[in-house]
C-alpha cells in the first residue's frame, strides 16, 4: 500500500448529546477531528501507511487528541508538540428543517504558531506516494500558510503527488479574500489531485469565466462537464472530483459525485442517505477516491469507492469514518438497502 502524508489541524469538538440545541445541554460529547487528520485516520484503515503533520499542546488534551490517531495506526511521531492550547469547536446537530450549526473556538490554537523548521520535511517525504492538505489549513494564519508552502516545495521536490481539497469555509474567509485566494492560487500550482468544482474555485481561487457567475448563479453550471474541465485545464489537473449533495432536510440527503479528468466527466451512483451525522463526509470522500487511484482501481471505480465511503460515514458518530475496504466494496455492489448481514 501507499505512503500518505496529511498536514493540518486536528480540533476537540463539543457536542451536546443527541440532537439537543446548546441551550438544552448539560453536557457535551467529545470527539476529535479536523478535514486531514479526518483523511488520514480513514486512509490508514484502508491499509495505508500515513503520516499526519501537525502542531499540538503538550498537556493531556493534546494526547487525548494524538491518541485518537494513534489507536488508529496513524504514525504521529513527525507531529510538533507545543503551543497554548488545541482548538475546539461546537456542533449543534440539526434533524429534520433545522440544520446543523457549528462554533468555532479556535484562535491562536497551536497550530496557527508553527513554524517550518518545526518539521524535518526532507526525512518526511522520503520514499512518500502522495500528500493531501486542504484549503483550510493555510488561511488560519501566516504561520501556517509558510507551513503549508515548505511541504509543498519538499514533497514536489521528493516526486511526491499532491492531492489539495479547496474546502472553502466561510467563516475563515471573513477577511482579506484576495490574499487567501493569491495564496491558494500558488498552492495549486502544485496540485494533482483537486477536490472542489468552478464554485469552489471562484470563491477559493478568484476562478472566472466572462459572464457567468459561479457563486450566485445556478449550482449546475459549477458541476458540469463543461466547466469541471475548464477548472481542470486551468490548473493542470490530473483529476477534479466533486461530490454532489441533494439536501432534502437535515436528516435526509441524496448523495453522489462526479470526476472530470480534463477528456470526460463521469457522474456516480446516487445514494439516498438517512444521516447521523455528515461531518467529515467529505474528507471520508476524498480519502475513498485517493485510496481508489493509490490502488490503481482507475478514475471511475474510485469515485464509486468514495462515493460509498462517504455514504457509510454519514451514519457514524463523529467526525471519523470507521471503515473497511471490503464494506465499502460490498456496499458498492449492493442496492444499499441495508439489510442485516447475517
Amino acid at each position: 500500500m501507499a505512503k500518505i502524508v496529511t498536514l493540518g489541524e486536528i480540533m476537540l469538538r463539543l457536542s451536546p448529546p443527541g440532537y439537543e440545541r446548546f441551550l438544552q445541554a448539560s453536557s457535551f460529547d467529545v470527539q476529535y477531528g479536523g478535514a486531514e487528520a479526518n483523511v488520514a485516520a480513514s486512509l490508514t484503515q484502508l491499509g495505508h501507511h500515513t503520516t499526519f503533520l501537525s502542531k499540538i499542546p503538550n498537556n493531556s488534551i493534546g494526547d487525548a487528541a494524538i491518541g485518537t490517531l494513534q489507536k488508529l495506526g496513524v504514525d504521529c511521531s513527525h507531529i510538533a508538540r507545543g503551543g497554548d492550547r488545541l482548538g475546539i469547536y461546537f456542533l449543534e446537530n440539526g434533524a429534520s428543517i433545522r440544520p446543523s450549526s457549528v462554533i468555532y473556538d479556535r484562535k491562536d490554537s497551536a497550530i496557527t504558531k508553527a513554524a517550518p523548521e518545526e518539521f524535518d520535511f526532507d526525512s518526511i517525504f522520503q520514499d512518500a506516494d502522495l500528500f493531501h492538505v486542504s484549503g483550510i489549513t493555510p488561511v488560519l494564519s501566516p504561520q501556517t500558510a509558510s507551513v503549508t508552502m515548505e511541504a509543498l516545495k519538499s514533497a514536489k521536490k521528493h516526486g511526491v503527488t499532491i492531492s489539495f481539497d479547496l474546502n472553502y469555509r466561510a467563516k475563515l474567509w471573513t477577511e482579506d479574500i484576495e490574499g487567501k485566494q493569491k495564496l491558494l492560487r500558488e498552492i495549486m500550482e502544485y496540485a494533482d489531485i483537486c477536490f472542489g468544482n468552478a464554485r469552489d474555485a471562484a470563491k477559493c481561487l478568484g476562478y472566472h469565466e466572462d459572464g457567468i457567475d459561479f457563486i450566485n448563479g445556478e449550482y449546475s453550471i459549477c458541476v458540469d462537464e463543461t466547466h469541471m474541465k475548464h477548472v481542470v485545464n486551468k490548473y493542470h489537473l490530473k483529476y477534479l472530483i466533486t461530490t454532489l449533495r441533494n439536501s432534502i432536510s437535515a436528516s435526509d440527503n441524496g448523495w453522489s459525485a462526479a470526476v472530470c479528468d480534463g477528456t470526460s466527466l463521469y457522474k456516480g451512483k446516487n445514494y439516498n442517505l438517512h444521516i447521523v451525522d455528515r461531518v467529515g463526509g467529505g474528507d471520508s470522500f476524498a480519502s475513498g477516491f485517493l485510496h481508489g487511484i493509490l490502488s490503481n482501481m482507475g478514475m471511475e471505480k474510485s469515485l464509486e469507492f468514495a462515493i460509498a465511503a462517504a455514504a457509510i460515514k454519514h451514519t457514524i458518530p463523529g467526525d471519523i469514518n470507521y471503515i473497511y475496504e471490503s464494506e465499502v466494496l460490498t456496499l458498492m455492489e449492493s442496492d444499499g438497502s441495508g439489510r442485516v448481514q447475517r
